[in-house]
Formats: C-alpha cells, sequence, structure tokens
C-alpha cells in the first residue's frame, strides 16, 4: 500500500536528477501528497521517445472506463497479477513510468490508533517508484493522464508496518523500465522486487499527516511522543541535493 508521500525538492531538481529533456513542470514542493493529485512522473514521450517530466494525476483512469472518478480506487497496482489484470495490463506492457518521490509515508497499527512513519532511503537521495501511466479521453475529447504506483511484497525493515510496499527501482533498472532498452514482460516483472532493508530509513512522524490539509516540512520531524520498535527510528536524513 502506498497512499501517501512526500516529494520537498522542486521539479527543476527532480528533472536534472532523472536527466528528463523537456521543460520543467511548474509545480510546487509537498510534504503530504494524496491520490488524485498531481504526481511528478518519468516516462518515455509516446511520440519522440524522450525521457519527459510531467506532472499526472495519482489514481490510474483505464482507456476503456466510462468515469474517471474509478482512479481514486487504482492509486496502488499490485506487481502480481499486473500483466493480466484488465486495468493494468496494456499500461504494463506499453506505458511504464517511475512516480519521483522523497519518501513515502506508512502507518503502523497500535491497538485502535495507527502511528504515521516516514520512509526514504538512506543518503536521502530520490526515490524512482515503479508506475504506469495511461491517457483517458473524455467525451468532449480532452485527455487526462493519470498514473499507479506498483507495490509488491515489503522487505523485511518495512514488514513490521505494512505488508505491502511501493517498488523502487535502483538507477540501472530504469532504461529496461521505462522502455529505452529492449525487453520482453518477465524482464520488467524481474524488477519488481523490494529494495534491500539496509536501503530505506524509517522514522515515526506527526499524527498531522492523517489530515491531507497538513502539508509542510515540520510533517518530516520526528514525533517525539512515539515509542516505535526497534529498527523503525532511523534519523532523518539530509534531503539536500
Amino acid at each position: 500500500m502506498c497512499g501517501r508521500y512526500f516529494q520537498q525538492r522542486g521539479p527543476a531538481s527532480v528533472a536534472r536528477y532523472f536527466e528528463t529533456v523537456n521543460p520543467v513542470p511548474n509545480t510546487s514542493p509537498s510534504w503530504n501528497r494524496a491520490p488524485t493529485q498531481d504526481a511528478l512522473v518519468v516516462r518515455r514521450h509516446p511520440e519522440t521517445g524522450a525521457r519527459h517530466l510531467d506532472p499526472l494525476r495519482w489514481g490510474l483512469v483505464p482507456r476503456w472506463a466510462s468515469d474517471p472518478a474509478v482512479g481514486s480506487k487504482m492509486i496502488n497496482a499490485r506487481s502480481e497479477g499486473i500483466a493480466e489484470k484488465p486495468s493494468f495490463r496494456e499500461a504494463f506492457r506499453k506505458r511504464r513510468c517511475l512516480v519521483t518521490a522523497d519518501g513515502f509515508y506508512e502507518w503502523r497499527s497500535e491497538g485502535k490508533a495507527k502511528q504515521p512513519f516516514a520512509i526514504c532511503l538512506a543518503g536521502g537521495a530520490p526515490m524512482a517508484l515503479a508506475g504506469l501511466w495511461e491517457g483517458w479521453r473524455a467525451p468532449d475529447g480532452t485527455v487526462m493522464r493519470t498514473c499507479t504506483i506498483v507495490t509488491g511484497e515489503a522487505n523485511a525493515k518495512l514488514a513490521p508496518l505494512h505488508h505491502r510496499m511501493p517498488m523502487i527501482l535502483p538507477h540501472e533498472a530504469w532504461p529496461l523500465w521505462l522502455g529505452e532498452e529492449p525487453g520482453e514482460p518477465a524482464d520488467w516483472l524481474a524488477l519488481l522486487r523490494p529494495c534491500p532493508p539496509e536501503q530505506v530509513l524509517a522514522w515515526p512522524v506527526s499524527p498531522r499527516v492523517n489530515k491531507v490539509a497538513e502539508n509542510d516540512p515540520g510533517l518530516l520531524v520526528r514525533d517525539p511522543l512515539a515509542m516505535p520498535p526497534e529498527g523503525l527510528d532511523d534519523p532523518p536524513p539530509d534531503f539536500s541535493d
């Protein structure tokens, strides 16, 4: 499950890191990005094949959908069955992408309460989350471009929070996933595995993140009242470039 994430780097910084070539999108950083909001997505342009950074609405709407509201239920695509499920199989074959993020949030059940945690890469480098994108055409001819984040089994560190996690792709996997290098479905599926536990940091944060309206750098500050289990209380990294 990945239902909320943060991206405090600006789009120009993201474009440099992912080596995209189109004009930098005019978007704002977010410490609490939620479904139906725009995500910064790296994809191959369908006409030129060049690597682009574009804002796409989070929540995939299949081309055959009659109502775009279905996208709110498709913020994640399970890696198991992604090649066969009607909602995702065409995008998996033709429109794979990277959803860029500085990290994401996950919640751990503690009795009747849920403690949110922030998760990022050790060292604070941007994440490249495996994603799919799609273009949906409305009856009036306008096109809505949307995306989803691919999830799979959680690694040993994050399993105490949730049994699933976004699939974080290393730099060397980007060309194959994006289609810049030739590949087959088996090759793409092989990339969808949990990252090693030592590559991620996790720490408890304020329950303020539960409210989408809360959106400021303070959301990443460690919650001083939390008492997390061992291994889930790392110091937040420096996210500067």
